[in-house]
């Protein structure tokens, strides 16, 4: 992991991080005890698919692994609130996500409470899924309600939509096996970011 990190944080403004427990979805991730030992010069955003990121202590250990973002589910179990808050309290920075079928109207109270919303435009757990396009009707709603919050979108990003997410709204975008998924992870990232000009 340390190696295709290296490959690709020259390019990148921050290294997200899936986290699956498999109960939230069906896979397992990498643990916080992997994450620790990866070394970067950029932030580790850490996406938490779990089922209780507060009360099962996942919040503590990717803290402690060197997150400086973690965003909880809105459709987890936990409170959201009270993970909101632990994540303030431990002095990171705080996203809620929710997963395509949820409706924006659902994150709207904690809007003012976090640093960033990350829009799922696929249903989490897998990756290589293609981009749900009636999602980018949620960034732009998303957009117009708070025109400076850092919207982050995440799944089947390509170089084909992903000037759609970013006219939509978005301004952070995750991109697995677009980047991944090929030989030169360089050009990957930078045909990215050409085809957002």
């Amino acid at each position: 992991m340390q190696e295709e990190v290296k490959q690709v944080e020259k390019y990148s403004e921050l290294l997200h991080v899936d986290i699956m427990d498999g109960k939230f979805v069906p896979p397992i991730t990498f643990q916080a005890e992997e994450i620790k030992k990866i070394k970067s010069k950029i932030p580790k955003d850490v996406h938490l698919m779990v089922e209780h990121p507060l009360t099962e202590g996942w919040i503590d250990r990717f803290k402690d692994a060197g997150a400086s973002i973690i965003t909880i589910h809105w459709e987890s179990k936990d409170n959201t609130n009270e993970a909101i808050q632990a994540i303030r309290k431990k002095k990171m920075k705080v996203g809620i996500s929710i997963n395509p079928p949820t409706p924006l109207y659902k994150i709207v109270p904690y809007l003012d409470k976090v640093d960033m919303v990350l829009i799922m435009s696929v249903n989490p757990g897998y990756s290589g899924q293609n981009f749900i396009l009636p999602v980018l009707t949620k960034i732009k709603h998303l957009r117009k309600l708070k025109p400076k919050l850092d919207i982050e979108v995440d799944g089947g990003i390509t170089k084909q939509n992903i000037r759609k997410a970013y006219k939509a709204g978005a301004n952070i975008f995750v991109a697995g096996s677009s980047v991944f998924g090929k030989a030169d992870r360089k050009k990957a990232i930078t045909d990215l970011k050409k085809s957002l000009k």
